[in-house]
């Protein structure tokens, strides 16, 4: 598994998930403080981290950490899929 943020004038480095699986701790202590963090102060107030709806990202424990940085979260419909006409 694999991790990189993307934005218009940047991008981190990928970021390896390796030995285990993505806990919420495992994603707080990898990736939104080292990485998401950053890209926030970098930013400033217009940030917006976009993510998907996997379970490591949608614990408590997450939430706290994004709240905590002042980082807002666009969200996302549980299930969101287009429908060809």
């Amino acid at each position: 598994m694999v991790w990189a943020g993307i934005m218009i004038s940047g991008r981190t480095r990928l970021h390896v998930v390796a030995n285990g699986t993505m806990t919420g701790q495992r994603y707080i202590d990898e990736v939104l403080l080292p990485h998401v963090r950053l890209f926030r102060g970098a930013v400033g107030d217009k940030f917006v981290f976009m993510d998907d709806n996997a379970t490591c990202h949608r614990t408590l424990a997450v939430q706290d950490c994004l709240d905590s940085e002042g980082i807002q979260r666009l969200v996302w419909p549980a299930f969101s899929r287009s429908k060809a006409h």
